[in-house]
């Protein structure tokens, strides 16, 4: 069996692209610490609020998957949201087994003071992005 190759302009884009997730990764953690948010809470907050059905709601499940996290990880993160008045819970009307987590008053005024820091940041994120596809 031969040795793979591989063409170095592809891997200096590939790298290009990384440093740029890169960037983008540790700008948003410094933003979201600057408004009180540890980097895993404010990706919970973006989850909740942005769950892809629209609701602005998740449930722990939902999260997991989404944060790629095992359920006992994302149930001690939104634990000790709770706490600090980050997120609630309200039961399911349809399954009470089922608890929807939304965000409080307080969480949504950090995530967006932290969202709206990191605009110019998501436009440079997408450029590379779109520099990587070309």
């Amino acid at each position: 069996m031969s040795e793979p190759t591989y063409d170095v302009e592809a891997v200096t884009e590939v790298a290009e692209f990384r440093a740029a997730l890169r960037r983008f990764l540790r700008q948003s953690e410094k933003v979201a610490r600057s408004y009180g948010l540890t980097p895993q809470r404010y990706l919970l907050l973006l989850m909740i609020k942005g769950a892809p059905n629209g609701s602005q709601r998740s449930t722990v499940t939902e999260l997991a998957d989404r944060l790629q996290l095992a359920q006992s990880t994302v149930t001690e993160l939104v634990m000790r949201a709770e706490e600090i008045g980050l997120v609630e819970r309200e039961l399911s009307p349809m399954d009470a087994r089922v608890g929807h987590l939304r965000l409080t008053a307080e969480g949504e005024r950090r995530l967006r003071l932290s969202f709206a820091h990191l605009a110019t940041e998501r436009a440079q994120l997408r450029d590379a992005i779109l520099a990587h596809l070309a």
